[in-house]
């Protein structure tokens, strides 16, 4: 369940950023960094972007006990940019912007129609802001929830915006760091970049409207902790899932499957796209149409699969939920 909830927020925290990572070399940097790559086989060798992406996000969630300061967030961004570049231009990396280029704005559309979303604090307030966020960041003040201030603390920083790139990744690892800290515990279950992402327009609409005055602190904090709620949900539903499939091969242990049936059974178990047909079985298990017609309706005889009600032009075929829960 870590593995695939620390996979899943590095994927994400990234892809808000128009950035796809290879999932395969996610969860293999992943697993290594947990120390639990020895309990999977075919891991691939992840990139070392990678390798920082996953770091990042670990340690914000496994120092959540101890003060965040200006020269870790300076270390984590510096990091993120080892080459000094981001795409086609050089930025400053591990120091704040220097606005050289005109002050730092949010932007959308291209040439000729760009519209500016929210334009952030001049680079010359950025020092005195930073000591102020990190003095109330780091500050043990009882009274506050901890996840009312990891909202809070997610609109402050993303709204100083303090370096030329990677804010948002940044913004997002302090985020986990204090809810990290609201759970008390370094095991992450949930992931708060995932449901961003699902609802990313909305996400930068908040946002905007918030940073403009148009919507207020408190609209900004109910549509966070309503995010997170989501996020509790997804999870809780991920873990109902995992639980399923581990009764389900506890239960059927002893059946004879090959190996094309138990990869299709795990692929059901995950997130398969669509309705299962023999179609789909022979192509996914690269077989001809008679073979997977064969394994399928040996699955029919143990009781795993059945024929779906609701079929259609095209028979599909679905796990026995009952006796596979």
């Amino acid at each position: 369940m870590r593995l695939e909830t620390l996979s899943l927020e590095v994927v994400k925290t990234s892809e808000i950023e128009g950035e796809i990572l290879n999932t395969e070399q996610v969860r293999s940097s992943v697993a290594r960094q947990l120390g639990i790559e020895h309990l999977y086989s075919n891991l691939v060798a992840p990139s070392r972007e990678i390798d920082v992406i996953v770091e990042m996000m670990l340690k914000a969630s496994y120092d959540y006990d101890k003060p965040l300061t200006l020269d870790e967030l300076f270390r984590w961004h510096k990091a993120l940019f080892p080459t000094g570049t981001s795409g086609l231009y050089n930025i400053k990396t591990g120091a704040f912007r220097d606005d050289s280029n005109g002050v730092m704005q949010v932007v959308s559309g291209g040439y000729g129609r760009t519209k500016v979303h929210f334009e952030a604090p001049k680079t010359e307030r950025l020092p005195d802001e930073m000591v102020k966020f990190l003095a109330w960041y780091n500050d043990e003040d009882a009274t506050l929830d901890l996840t009312i201030k990891a909202g809070l603390a997610h609109l402050w920083f993303v709204t100083l915006h303090p370096f030329d790139d990677g804010n948002g990744r940044l913004t997002r690892a302090i985020t986990e760091r204090m809810l990290a800290k609201s759970d008390d515990s370094k095991q992450r279950f949930y992931s708060m970049s995932a449901q961003i992402l699902a609802c990313r327009n909305e996400y930068y609409q908040i946002l905007e409207h918030t940073q403009n005055g148009i919507a207020s602190v408190n609209d900004w904090l109910i549509w966070f902790l309503s995010s997170l709620e989501n996020s509790l949900i997804k999870s809780l539903e991920m873990l109902q899932k995992i639980m399923g499939q581990a009764k389900f091969w506890h239960a059927h242990h002893d059946t004879i499957l090959n190996q094309r049936q138990i990869l299709m059974i795990n692929k059901l178990f995950g997130n398969f796209y669509g309705n299962l047909t023999s179609k789909k079985w022979a192509s996914i298990t690269k077989v001809s149409h008679d073979t997977a017609l064969r394994d399928i309706n040996d699955l029919i005889d143990k009781g795993i699969l059945k024929k779906s009600e609701a079929s259609g032009r095209s028979q599909s075929y679905e796990l026995v939920i009952n006796e596979a829960s």
